[in-house]
């Protein structure tokens, strides 16, 4: 493996993990505005009980691309920056406006409404702002005037290409976090609303593949050299649909806490390697080119020496941070004093 191939393969893992972190969260932070005034169903209560410790660590893994993007792909930093600054100031308000709402809210009680209102609104636009930078890098909708590379408005307003992402962001981070907090009501032994997230996730499913199937549908019109290429990736593809497959058929089945992994659990499973397995699709018929056609990660990486001294401090960064990790998991997502509030 060269020392580009490596660069790229970490920090798309760090893009794969905040995705699936990130829709957790902002989908929690979602539900719990949809149920704030049905409280005999306990589901905001659930959601709030997940996402309070969890937003913090959420944004850890933002630091992560940004540096690793910086100091891996110099080179691809001027574009990204240039093309990304109008829809990523307003990501970055949106998350600092989030963050201080969720800080505060611990303090003053009576903008608990307040901190519902702007988490799930913030939940459904961050997710739909941030997945318009898979677009961008596809080609298409950047333009050079006078040496300057702009974002062509016109053209991405226009495209239903763009439309069938921002719809996949919505309904992956709505479905993801039904899923997750269908488990952690079950794990919480709260039936009523394991009830209401199983249902949900039962509705947000299909609805969920039907934006995936559109997004590589109209991908064949607006980037089809990179339709080509996902194609000669199909059995990560079917892979990827199986494992679906598997994890919603897990939530139709019935919950019976006799079985070696209650079926919700299942679910989780199946639906989170699912999106691995598109990610690595998608991430491998995307190389060599972070933006296309012109910046490919062989054009934009750092100096090797860099690099290698930059990949032994993340290695003594990760060597801190798993750990920490591990430790958060077991004291929020398992211990039972927290997760049914003994």
């Amino acid at each position: 493996m060269t020392d580009t191939i490596l660069a790229i393969t970490l920090l798309w893992i760090f893009v794969v993990i905040y995705a699936v972190a990130a829709s957790f969260d902002f989908g929690a932070g979602f539900w719990s505005l949809l149920y704030l005034n049905r409280e005999q169903t306990k589901a905001t209560s659930i959601a709030n009980r997940y996402l309070s410790p969890s937003w913090e660590v959420v944004n850890v893994f933002v630091v992560l691309i940004v540096v690793g993007l910086v100091t891996f792909f110099p080179g691809a930093v001027s574009t990204l920056g240039t093309v990304l600054l109008i829809p990523g100031s307003l990501i970055l308000l949106l998350i600092l406006i989030r963050s201080a709402f969720m800080v505060f809210s611990h303090l003053v009680r009576k903008y608990d409404k307040t901190l519902a209102f702007f988490s799930g609104v913030s939940g459904l636009l961050i997710p739909a702002l941030l997945i318009l930078v898979l677009p961008l890098t596809q080609g298409g909708y950047i333009t050079r005037i006078d040496g300057v590379e702009r974002l062509d408005w016109g053209t991405l307003l226009a495209s239903p290409h763009v439309y069938a992402y921002i719809g996949l962001a919505v309904s992956s981070t709505l479905f993801l976090s039904s899923l997750l907090l269908a488990d952690y009501s079950y794990v919480a032994q709260a039936p009523q609303a394991f009830r209401v997230y199983r249902r949900d996730a039962r509705l947000l499913g299909p609805i969920t593949l039907l934006t995936a199937v559109l997004t590589v549908v109209t991908m064949r019109e607006e980037a089809a050299w990179l339709h080509e290429r996902l194609l000669t990736h199909t059995p990560w593809l079917v892979a990827s649909a199986a494992c679906f497959l598997i994890g919603y058929l897990a939530l139709l089945l019935p919950q019976r806490r006799n079985w070696p992994i209650h079926p919700a659990r299942l679910a989780v499973i199946g639906v989170i390697v699912q999106y691995l397995l598109a990610s690595y699709a998608y991430g491998a018929a995307h190389l060599p080119y972070i933006v296309y056609p012109d910046i490919t990660i062989e054009s934009s990486f750092t100096h090797p020496n860099t690099f290698r001294a930059l990949l032994v401090s993340y290695l003594v960064g990760f060597a801190i941070l798993i750990p920490g990790f591990l430790f958060f998991w077991r004291l929020f997502m398992k211990d039972d004093l927290y997760v049914r509030q003994k």
